[in-house]
């Protein structure tokens, strides 16, 4: 599995409704939104490059309220976080 990261900057009018529709994509499996030079964090999961191609240029691009976009692909994942241990408070049951 191919994990892309992409950086997405939106019409600010429109940040909730283009988050929604980004999300029901096929292929994406989170969108954040997020602060700072861009509006929203959005992870793609896919099997190929070209399903990368299809998902941010076919599709997520395109759009309404999309300015640009900036895909970066992962290489390796280094760590991998127990999110129940993370956001333990020490308390054993």
């Amino acid at each position: 599995m191919i994990t892309s990261i992409v950086f997405v900057q939106v019409d600010t009018s429109r940040i909730p409704e283009v988050a929604e529709s980004i999300a029901e994509l096929d292929g994406v499996s989170e969108v954040y939104s997020v602060t700072g030079a861009i509006d929203l964090i959005v992870l793609v999961r896919t099997r190929s490059h070209e399903e990368i191609a299809q998902v941010v240029s076919d599709r997520l691009n395109k759009i309404d309220g999309v300015i640009e976009t900036e895909t970066h692909i992962a290489f390796r994942a280094l760590s991998k976080v127990d999110l129940q241990a993370a956001f333990s408070l020490g308390f054993e049951e």
